[in-house]
């Protein structure tokens, strides 16, 4: 399982710039209000709502910024009414892409996604075309230096996680979706950094491209990720060493 993730590596590794730190603040608050929408503007009784705030947190978004998401979401401040969707279909190369998007109006949303997987010669499939290739987990990444593998084993294994494995520099923990909250508890409680949590849709199978191949690829994923309503890009693409020197 360690590596699959490998996309996420390459997103945080590049440099922030006040264009991409804007776009993960508007990606987070939307998250925020749809989760204020849905379970209540009380992040102890909404996990997915103090997910998004954990998150929210961790890119330095103001609590000002925080607090108004929230109310925005249960109505106490007027806005646009988001909701989610889900688009699939093929990349380059025969890669499966899988793109989960809040979006306050569909018709800009799908012509947005459509374009650019044709752009790529690439076509959206119907819905369930892709998604059997993805496992919906519970996924967190730790820095794994001062960590004891065993140690961190034990503590997931025993707060219900399904693996923990090194790769590299960090550790990856995979849990069902009904498990993800109590994994989450349990390493707040034991004090351990958190660089990365939430439930991530996890490829049953990779396929390896060509380095020159991978390229158009990670193209495609690039600018999927940087439309307006899109909050996550998952694909079916292998990110081994590489081909992330390749793209890096």
């Amino acid at each position: 399982m360690a590596g699959h993730n490998k996309w996420s590596k390459i997103k945080r590794q590049k440099a922030v710039t006040d264009a991409r730190r804007s776009k993960n603040w508007a990606r987070i608050t939307r998250d925020i209000m749809v989760a204020s929408r849905e379970g209540g503007g009380d992040p102890s009784l909404n996990a997915r709502l103090s997910l998004a705030v954990d998150k929210a947190k961790s890119e330095n978004m103001p609590k000002d910024n925080i607090e108004r998401a929230i109310k925005r979401g249960t109505g106490e401040i007027q806005s646009a009414d988001y909701v989610e969707a889900a688009y699939e279909g093929y990349g380059p190369h025969g890669i499966a892409v899988f793109v989960e998007a809040l979006t306050d109006n569909i018709n800009r949303t799908v012509a947005d996604v459509r374009h650019l997987f044709g752009k790529y010669g690439a076509g959206l499939g119907q819905s369930g075309s892709v998604a059997f290739q993805f496992e919906r987990k519970g996924y967190f990444i730790l820095p794994a230096a001062g960590i004891d593998f065993d140690d961190l084993f034990l503590l997931a294994a025993d707060a219900g996680a399904e693996d923990v494995e090194r790769d590299g520099d960090t550790f990856e923990i995979t849990t069902p979706v009904e498990g993800f909250g109590a994994v989450q508890a349990a390493l707040d409680e034991a004090g351990l950094k958190v660089e990365e949590a939430g439930l991530h849709r996890i490829p049953t199978t990779t396929t390896k491209l060509g380095p020159d191949e991978a390229k158009g690829v990670v193209k495609l994923l690039e600018l999927l990720e940087e439309l307006q309503d899109v909050q996550s890009v998952y694909s079916t693409l292998e990110m081994d060493d590489a081909t992330i020197a390749a793209v890096s």
